[in-house]
């Protein structure tokens, strides 16, 4: 896997995919950027949620539940000090569907958080991670 990032202006980045995708990154005001993207910090937490949601939503495909709607919040905590790594992430699942099984649910979660999450399981092993869900009936 490869990726590059180019400066563009102030604290502006445009990052390219090796598969050909484009993502803007900006620093806040007080950094020198103009708040016009996500910071490469939030882009860390975005992919964790991105990454976790997809597994959720296969899993329960592939067991046939009746799954509408996936939503992927998560709160993180960041050190005080330079590096201002994370230091906690909650990541809290909002499944929606008609007549889904809890303890399937369940276990989509445990799956994603134990095995199959690549950016979960990598940050897990510096951050205190932990997971929660909340199943919608419409």
């Amino acid at each position: 896997m490869k990726a590059r990032v180019k400066w563009l202006d102030n604290m502006t980045f445009v990052g390219e995919s090796g598969s050909g995708h484009s993502i803007v990154m900006d620093g806040a005001v007080d950094s020198g950027g103009r708040n016009l993207a996500a910071r490469p910090m939030e882009m860390v937490l975005m992919g964790m949620g991105g990454c976790t949601a997809f597994d959720v939503v296969l899993i329960l495909k592939r067991q046939r539940q009746p799954i509408e709607d996936c939503i992927v919040e998560l709160s993180a905590e960041r050190a005080e000090e330079v590096p201002k790594v994370f230091t906690r992430i909650h990541v809290h699942y909002v499944i929606k569907g008609k007549g889904l099984n809890e303890k399937k649910v369940a276990k989509a979660v445990e799956l994603t958080a134990e095995k199959y999450c690549s950016v979960s399981i990598m940050l897990a092993a510096t951050v205190e991670v932990s997971h929660d869900f909340e199943i919608i009936e419409d």
